[in-house]
C-alpha cells in the first residue's frame, strides 16, 4: 500500500483496481452525488474504465496521482477520497482540493482534517503556491469545509452545464488559498 498522507484518524493512500467496489458503492448513493450528477449513480463500467484510472493518473509536473483513496487509520474503512490535484499536467504549483466521502463520514470532521493536512503538505512538502477549490453554490456543506480549511471565497459564477440539476441555477462558487496567506495565519485555524 502506497501511503501518502496520515492524520490522527486518516490514511491517504494510492488507489489500486481493487477499489473498484469501493467507488461503485460510493457514487451509486443518491446524497453523496447530489451536488455533482443530482444523485445519479455512475455505473460500474464507467468506474472501472474512467473513474478508477483518472483517480491513479500519476501527473508528471508532480509524480503523484491528483487523488488518494481515504481510510479510516483505526479500522482501515473505505472513507472516499480526496482531490490535492495540480491543474497543469507538468506544473504543480497550483492545485485543485476537492473531496467525496461517504455519508457516514459526513459532520465528523474527516473532510476538515484531511483538507488541512493537504493544504500543509502542499505548502511545505510538495512546492504548492495556491490551492483552488470549487462547488456549487447550494453546498453548504462542502462550503464550510472549504472556510475552515482556510479557503477564501472568490467569485460565484454561471458554467454552461450539459444538464442542469438541482441548485445550479445559483452557480459555481471558487475559493482559493495561496502559500502567503497560509504562512500569514490564516490557513492554521
Amino acid at each position: 500500500m502506497s501511503v501518502f498522507l496520515e492524520t490522527d484518524r486518516l490514511r491517504l493512500r494510492r488507489f489500486t483496481e481493487a477499489d473498484e467496489d469501493h467507488l461503485v458503492e460510493l457514487d451509486g448513493d443518491p446524497e453523496v452525488m447530489r451536488f455533482i450528477t443530482g444523485g445519479r449513480p455512475t455505473p460500474r463500467e464507467t468506474v472501472r474504465t474512467r473513474v478508477l484510472p483518472r483517480l491513479a493518473h500519476v501527473f508528471p509536473g508532480t509524480g503523484e496521482p491528483g487523488f488518494w483513496a481515504a481510510e479510516e487509520r483505526a479500522r482501515g474503512g473505505f472513507l472516499g477520497w480526496f482531490e490535492f490535484r495540480p491543474l497543469e499536467e507538468d506544473d504543480g504549483t497550483v492545485v485543485e482540493l476537492g473531496y467525496r466521502l461517504h455519508k457516514a463520514a459526513w459532520g465528523q470532521g474527516y473532510a476538515t482534517e484531511g483538507a488541512r493536512a493537504l493544504i500543509h503538505k502542499g505548502f511545505t512538502e510538495l512546492g504548492v503556491e495556491r490551492v483552488v477549490a470549487n462547488t456549487m453554490a447550494v453546498n453548504s456543506g462542502s462550503r464550510r469545509v472549504m472556510e475552515k480549511s482556510g479557503l477564501t471565497y472568490v467569485r460565484t459564477y454561471f458554467g454552461d452545464w450539459p444538464e442542469a440539476i438541482p441548485g445550479s441555477e445559483h452557480g459555481e462558487v471558487d475559493y482559493a488559498l495561496t502559500r502567503e496567506a497560509w504562512q500569514e495565519g490564516r490557513g492554521h485555524r
